[in-house]
């Protein structure tokens, strides 16, 4: 691997992007409407690869698409190859009066509903400052947008604050209150607020995220088991509606259900907590004109001097 690496070319770049694209998608036939080219060709590129590395980087077949121990180790230097190159590009575009290249954020889950969250009016001011950037939005756990902010494929973040990395900047940006619910069908639902006591909430059968964030913190300080796992607040709701589980939700996006009467908050305020929202970059290298530009509207947006 030492050789090709040390001769790499635009052919192992392309190659490398098809890789890519197909670990990403799951599959060489998913990957197809992606790449907007053929099965046959992007399983060629993928053996190309293969070939050049000298490694066997994915089991594809009837049996379906499985990353080799060598293709999870190409695919993460991908990613960070992939990310410098961006960079790259950026800086040599911030040469030019008009800011050109792309721009890639990822948001933790439901903010949109938050009043607090003024990222669509960041996103205004954007484009109005460098409407010639492309964007590429997407919507991830706190673990892999700081990751993937740390090796480049996000050039900025916006996650919950917890504990915080050393590799990474973190400012904030507006706050976020989460309150436990049950579902019109839970036993606690029509019960009175003063009939039901801690330890009887604590006791109860708990859904929460499966990931690391202050949903799991709180949850834990507080003594609940989870008994359900979820990866997004969407499923969080869909295990609160069926009556079987109490939940943490933002107050924000739980408010049309609670209004339909599907969902009661339990416990009040002391079982309540806030959660603050942080912008999150890189230390270093230092930002692009473009994220740079871009932070300035989120500090705008927020009202952060």
């Amino acid at each position: 691997m030492q050789k090709i690496l040390g001769q790499l070319s635009d052919i192992d770049l392309r190659l490398l992007k098809v890789f890519r694209v197909v670990a990403d998608c799951g599959g060489i036939s998913a990957a197809e409407v992606e790449l907007n080219i053929g099965r046959s060709t992007i399983s060629r590129h993928v053996k190309d690869l293969e070939i050049r590395l000298g490694v066997t980087l994915c089991q594809r077949g009837r049996a379906g698409f499985v990353l080799s121990p060598e293709g999870q180790h190409v695919y993460q230097s991908s990613l960070r190859l992939m990310g410098a190159l961006d960079e790259f590009r950026a800086d040599v575009q911030s040469l030019h009066k008009d800011m050109t290249g792309k721009l890639a954020i990822a948001l933790f889950d439901k903010t949109v509903t938050n009043q607090q969250a003024k990222i669509s009016e960041a996103l205004q001011l954007f484009d109005q400052r460098a409407p010639k950037v492309s964007l590429d939005l997407y919507v991830e756990t706190l673990s892999v947008i700081e990751s993937g902010v740390i090796e480049g494929r996000y050039q900025l973040g916006v996650v919950p604050g917890q504990r915080q990395s050393s590799s990474l900047n973190y400012q904030y940006l507006f706050d976020e209150k989460m309150a436990l619910y049950c579902g019109y069908h839970h036993p606690l639902f029509k019960r009175s607020d003063i009939t039901i006591s801690a330890p009887e909430i604590v006791a109860q059968k708990y859904a929460g995220l499966g990931h690391h964030s202050p949903n799991m913190d709180t949850s834990q300080r507080k003594g609940f088991s989870r008994q359900a796992t979820a990866y997004d607040q969407e499923a969080i709701a869909t295990l609160l509606l069926s009556g079987a589980y109490l939940a943490y939700l933002p107050e924000h996006y739980a408010r049309s259900f609670v209004e339909q009467g599907l969902i009661r908050v339990l416990g009040g305020e002391d079982f309540a907590y806030h959660c603050p929202f942080l912008a999150v970059t890189r230390h270093s290298p230092k930002p692009s004109r473009i994220l740079a530009c871009f932070i300035d509207c989120l500090n705008q947006a927020h009202g952060v001097q």
